[in-house]
């Protein structure tokens, strides 16, 4: 474990997404390859006898994955050793598809043994192209500590020593402690912890956290400090990331299922982060994809509004403006310019209100129909936004005069997830002006509905209800 701290962000890769990955691939390639060698291996191919080779097909496969994930080739410690996982990889495929196939051959498989040769030239042209690969992608980056998960601790007393102590005595944790953050300063909670320093106060977490990359937050206090305890849950439970308390000083037995271990560490489960490993993997990539189709299917009225836009006033097509983005960092975002230049509002301190004499005719018509927004679909391809989430606000955007966040309580937890394009507020009829207070909270109130209930369906039943949203557009000015 690590116990140098390092004052960096950048993106932690969860290694599920790689070993699902990985694990897609290797069943492809071995499934297909074991097929097309029961075939060519059989004297005579018979049409009838097709689901046999597709049933040994999919044992000598399984048998194989099952190897590989026994040995602990799918780890992080082997996929960065090239030559090691080359070999171990191709040696455990080998032996375990080979003795699959001897098994099923002495049942069923009317196949000759020429199918071991084919299978041995397979799995060593596999593996050696693909653990190759990921060990030169995937080395540097563990160098950099991108697979290893960095964790703050809150609280500074002897429930937090414990903890450490327990967390360094684990073995095989790749993990590296950030810091400490506690209110406290007396004897109670001391300047550092085994070398760990404090790094600040629980207020300045959040702020830590949106310049130093935090995976997983622990609430180290003693158990019977519920008031406490609750205090600093309030505090943290709009961060986006995973926080768990640590349960080493609770004297309750619950059942084993009720705690998540780290190591030997037991930890209860408080707040996750809404998206995250496959599950983001997967909404990500739906995002590019799609991206990439609605730029191309809508790219005609694009430009025909880029047109438009420059015809009717001076100045530049596309608007930039800065916006809240995922975990409150702030991200520009593009759009059709819909204002008079000379009038643009970068930070939206104004509302913008039915008749508004800054907005162009065109600006009426296009922000009337969101074409507006359309740019946006390339800030969803460089990662910035995603095509469904709660919509990015202004930095000054107001309701009835306020700031949105002096309005609702709790309102940067909508920043959890990435911002969208459209969401599921937008749907629900809470898009356009916000000017009373009840406007925005509904918004929020559905934002954090979308954070629960969040699943790739949902997301895509919002993208196909959008149009029809788009047409009650009387609040879109």
């Amino acid at each position: 474990m690590s116990e140098v701290i390092q004052q960096h962000k950048s993106s932690y890769i969860d290694r599920e997404v790689v070993q699902r990955l990985l694990k897609t691939a290797d069943f492809i390639v071995m499934f297909l390859g074991s097929i097309m060698l029961l075939v060519r291996a059989a004297p005579v191919v018979e049409p009838e006898k097709a689901i046999l080779y597709g049933f040994a097909a999919v044992c000598i496969t399984l048998a194989t994955m099952l190897s590989q994930r026994a040995a602990g080739l799918y780890e992080v410690t082997s996929l960065i050793n090239p030559l090691y996982g080359t070999l171990s990889s191709a040696g455990v495929a080998f032996v375990a598809g080979s003795l699959s196939f001897i098994f099923l051959k002495l049942i069923v498989l009317p196949v000759g043994y020429l199918w071991i040769t084919g299978w041995l030239a397979l799995v060593i042209t596999h593996f050696a192209v693909t653990r190759l690969s990921v060990a030169a992608w995937a080395a540097p980056l563990s160098q950099a500590g991108a697979f290893r998960q960095r964790i703050a601790i809150v609280g500074g007393g002897k429930a937090a020593e414990d903890a450490i102590n327990i967390l360094q005595s684990s073995k095989g944790l790749d993990i590296e402690i950030v810091g400490l953050f506690d209110d406290r300063n007396d004897d109670r909670s001391p300047d550092s912890i085994k070398k760990f320093s404090k790094l600040g106060k629980i207020g300045e977490l959040a702020d830590y956290a949106r310049s130093n990359r935090v995976d997983l937050i622990i609430v180290a206090v003693p158990m019977t400090a519920e008031a406490r305890m609750l205090q600093i849950l309030k505090r943290l439970w709009e961060l986006p990331t995973d926080i768990r308390v640590a349960a080493h000083t609770s004297k309750l037995k619950l059942s084993p299922r009720a705690y998540e271990n780290l190591g030997n560490l037991p930890l209860l489960s408080v707040f996750d982060r809404p998206v995250s490993g496959w599950s983001w993997f997967m909404k990500d990539l739906m995002d590019k994809v799609l991206a990439v189709v609605f730029i191309i299917g809508l790219s005609p009225i694009m430009a025909i509004t880029w047109l438009a836009v420059r015809l009717e006033s001076k100045g530049p097509a596309i608007f930039k403006q800065k916006r809240y983005g995922f975990n409150n960092e702030l991200v520009e975002v593009y759009k059709f310019r819909s204002m008079y230049t000379d009038m643009s509002d970068a930070d939206a301190s104004k509302l913008v209100t039915k008749g508004d004499p800054r907005v162009t005719r065109v600006g009426r018509f296009i922000r009337k129909a969101s074409i507006d927004e359309l740019p946006q679909l390339f800030n969803v391809l460089t990662g910035q936004l995603s095509l469904v989430g709660p919509r990015p606000h202004a930095t000054q955007a107001k309701a009835a005069d306020d700031l949105y966040d002096q309005v609702v309580d709790g309102y940067f937890a909508r920043h959890k997830v990435k911002p969208g394009i459209t969401g599921w507020a937008q749907i629900s009829g809470w898009r356009g002006e916000t000017d009373t207070h009840e406007k925005i909270e509904n918004r929020v109130k559905h934002d954090l509905e979308y954070i629960d209930r969040w699943s790739l369906w949902f997301d895509l039943y919002i993208i196909l209800k959008t149009p029809f949203a788009l047409l009650k557009s009387e609040n879109a000015y």
